[in-house]
């Protein structure tokens, strides 16, 4: 399988008509200003130089701001600086977020046009409640009506939602998770809610009327959207915001973020507590009292399965007595494992043997 290589271009904030109550793009996006096209071309140029792998599938994503929502000669603009690079080989897609509510015919045939591949919408919940009490303005019929265009115009389709935001619960979550998977995206991304400055969620915050979720709380959340969109074969490409300077811990000079479940490794957290769950099923399904396992897995697999800091083989050991050894095969399929027991405790009558 080919290597994929994103250059990202930000468009900070330049579409988006709403105020979403959770929304700062300049702390988000690291921009103040519209960006010009000799700065997209400028950025496409500095990524193109530094990727060696030639064999590597390479797309440029428009990020940020609403894409669709912007000016339609911007648009255009934009479009046409990215567009060259395919004409000329050096890059294979475009790729582009924008609202479900900025989506029509005559805009997915002028993205058409340009050969833009893939489509992401920010959806953030299925319930119409929790759309409106966070100033989405759009609804969720705006997303079935808008995945639906995109996937008959013939675009790869992918979401964007968000986990604890206010109001919402976990039966939400899950709820919203079900609805995106009928609507058949190819990909998604899951964002818990951080409180960022200079946002009416901080308002809130400061005020006591928001409560974000806590690391432990995001992550047991996020573990089961995972399990769901796995199942159903839609890639999770991205658990949680990218770290930036203005995205770090809050107690960091310069950061942007005032509460919420941030960590450095999130999506580790998520996909290694997946893995805990997974080995202890395992192990408890053998019947024995075990003192010592080997986990067999692939490689790429490896440090998930020891987990961040190794969480994995320390909780295991706390919680159960239990010592584990990691040991890599690349015959092993990714996602796979097998458990060997190395050493069992003795079954309580052979003590008096």
């Amino acid at each position: 399988m080919k290597k994929q290589y994103i250059i990202p271009v930000f468009v900070p904030h330049l579409g988006c008509p709403n105020d979403c109550i959770f929304c700062n793009q300049r702390s988000i996006s690291g921009q103040q200003k519209m960006i010009t096209k000799e700065e997209i071309e400028k950025t496409i140029e500095m990524y193109l130089k530094n990727i060696k792998d030639k064999e590597a599938k390479i797309e440029v994503a428009f990020f940020g701001g609403s894409f669709t929502g912007i000016e339609e000669q911007k648009q255009e603009e934009f479009l046409e600086v990215a567009y060259k690079y395919i004409k000329q080989g050096k890059i294979d897609s475009i790729r582009i977020s924008t609202r479900p509510d900025y989506i029509n015919k005559a805009i997915l045939k002028r993205l058409k046009k340009y050969k833009v591949e893939t489509i992401e919408l920010g959806v953030q919940s299925a319930n119409d409640y929790i759309l409106k009490r966070a100033n989405r303005g759009h609804n969720f019929a705006d997303v079935k009506k808008a995945s639906k265009l995109i996937r008959w115009y013939g675009f790869k389709l992918g979401h964007q939602m968000m986990v604890g935001l206010p109001e919402s619960t976990r039966l939400d979550e899950i709820n919203t998770a079900k609805e995106l998977i009928k609507l058949k995206p190819k990909m998604v991304r899951i964002y818990p809610v951080l409180v960022i400055k200079n946002t009416r969620l901080e308002k809130e915050f400061l005020n006591e009327k928001y409560i974000p979720l806590t690391v432990v709380q995001a992550v047991e959340t996020c573990k089961e959207l995972v399990s769901m969109f796995n199942r159903k074969r839609v890639e999770v490409i991205r658990v949680g915001l990218q770290n930036t300077d203005e995205i770090t811990d809050p107690n960091t000079e310069g950061s942007e973020v005032v509460a919420g479940p941030y960590h450095p490794a999130f999506r580790q957290l998520v996909e290694s507590g997946l893995w805990y769950d997974t080995i202890v099923s395992k192990i408890k399904k053998l019947n024995v009292k075990v003192k010592k396992v080997q986990v067999i897995v692939n490689p790429q697999d490896a440090n998930n399965v020891i987990g961040h800091k190794r969480e994995n083989i320390e909780k295991l050991k706390e919680m159960y007595t239990l010592d584990m050894v990691v040991k890599q095969d690349e015959n092993i399929k990714p996602g796979k494992i097998e458990v060997e027991v190395l050493e069992k405790y003795p079954e309580f009558l052979e003590d008096y043997k």
